[in-house]
């Protein structure tokens, strides 16, 4: 697939995500928070997301665009293990999407600050707003782990 045009895509710290969800924001209603994680969900994931691995996401950015536009979400919200590839990757390819269309000023593309591996460590807050926390997989270093 090709490079990102966009290859610094704006981002959201952990507590600004958290922030939100603590303040009421809707996964799948106000934003829309997706796992890049071809292992689905291994280790946990952030309550609300969809898994969409990297490896197949290319083609379906064009139906993703779509479906945020028809149902008024404003941001996309994305992430690998750390976001320093696959996450930042998916944003920009989003963002470099809502650039070639114009008129769609109000959809942001986002990418997790530190990932996954962030928010799981970020403590019991962060990990209150998981579906399937397993703290044994994120006390293991990061070699032990199955490639996410």
């Amino acid at each position: 697939y090709p490079p990102a045009r966009c290859r610094s895509p704006a981002s959201i710290s952990s507590a600004e995500l958290l922030h939100a969800l603590e303040q009421g924001g809707k996964p799948g209603v106000d934003f829309i928070l997706v796992d890049l994680r071809r292992n689905d969900h291994e280790g946990g994931t952030i309550k609300g997301s969809l898994n969409l691995p990297a490896q197949s996401l290319y083609q379906s950015l064009p139906t993703l665009y779509d479906l945020c536009l028809a149902a008024g979400v404003k941001q996309v919200i994305w992430w690998c293990g750390s976001s320093k590839g696959r996450g930042t990757r998916a944003a920009g390819w989003f963002d470099d999407l809502i650039q070639e269309r114009k008129g769609t000023e109000s959809l942001q593309s986002l990418v997790l600050e530190g990932g996954i591996t962030g928010w799981a460590n970020a403590g019991p807050a962060y990990v209150e707003w998981m579906t399937d926390y397993d703290a044994d997989y994120w006390k293991q270093p990061k070699e032990s782990r199955q490639k996410a």
